[in-house]
Formats: C-alpha cells, structure tokens, sequence
C-alpha cells in the first residue's frame, strides 16, 4: 500500500527534520505518526501525498513511485487514491458544507445526485447531517474538522493521510471520527 524508502528532508538553515526513512504500511493497517511540535510530522504527510518534495528517497502508494511523476499525475493520484485532512482545515468559505465535502467526489464522476447522497452521508457519519446547506463561517473549529475529515473520506480513498484529525475535537467525538477511519480502512 504504502512504501517509503530512504526518505530524507531538509528546511532552510540545514536543518534535517528527518533522513533514511523507512516506511511500510500495508492495506487495513492505522499508523500513527507522533513526535513534538516542529519536528517535522506535517512535512512527513506532505510529502507521502505528493503535496511537497522530499531532497532524496521514494515514496510509492499502490506500487506508483511519486518520484516518477509530473504534477498532473500526482494531482490525478491525489484525487483517486488519497484523501487528506489538513491541520488547517482548507474549506471553502464561499462553497456550501455540502459542496466542500463533495468536492473530491465532484472531480472524479459526475453523477450529481449520487454526490449529493455521498456528502449527505457522510456529513451525517460525522455529526453534521442537517448542516449540509451552512457555511464555514458558522462553524466553531470542532465542526470545520469534521467537515474536512468526511471531505477525505468521500471517495473511499486507498490511503487516508490525517494531519492531527481530532485536534480540536471532544474525546467522544474523537473516538467516534477513528472508529470512522478504522471502518474506512477495513479491507
């Protein structure tokens, strides 16, 4: 599923976050990535979605090297086979909640109406099935979380990448949102 090989990154002031990286999750598998602030965690799950540029080693996600692909190929990848909750969120203010959840749907098919149903679904999965038709701006930052974690999981993707997932959420609805990546995961 996932393989990383000899991965190694650096920032400005030659700072190395990590080097010689060494990787394999197989499918059904949760893996937590855990370490203190600035150490190089968001990075980490840049670069294994294909977001950012490691300076050596390979990242491979159902046999496809990320290092062996253009830009549009990886944003082809991204879109089919990875779905990503980011530490800040990334909602579209000026789309519905319901449009920003069907979102990665919406680039893959286009049968309107079972859009429609997926993101009604999975805005219930999470908690917010009558919010559909609100705004972000009418979210406290639990329920921006929530939006963007059924986004990811719109599309039944292979690999679920998540930059602290229940960061801003209560311990109930923590534990009810890994229940929903162990259940996305099963094989």
């Amino acid at each position: 599923m996932l393989v990383v090989r000899s991965l190694a990154k650096s920032v400005p002031g030659d700072r190395r976050l990590f080097a010689g990286l060494e990787l394999c999750v197989a499918a059904g598998e949760l893996v937590a990535i855990v370490g203190e602030s600035g150490v190089g965690k968001s990075t980490l799950l840049n670069i294994l979605a294909g977001l950012d540029d490691s300076d050596s080693g390979e990242v491979q996600i159902e046999g496809i090297s990320l290092q062996g692909l253009d830009e549009t190929q990886r944003t082809r990848l991204r879109r089919q086979r990875i779905g990503f909750v980011f530490q800040a969120f990334h909602i579209l203010p000026y789309l519905t909640l319901r449009q920003n959840v069907a979102l990665p749907l919406a680039l893959v098919s286009a049968d309107a109406a079972a859009i429609t149903g997926r993101a009604d679904a999975m805005l219930e999965a999470v908690g917010l099935g009558a919010r559909g038709d609100g705004y972000a701006r009418d979210l406290s930052g639990g329920e921006l979380q929530r939006v963007a974690i059924a986004r990811a999981l719109i599309h039944e993707p292979a690999l679920i990448l998540a930059d602290e997932p229940t960061g801003n959420l209560d311990t109930d609805t923590a534990a009810k949102v890994l229940r929903l990546f162990a259940d996305a995961v099963r094989p």
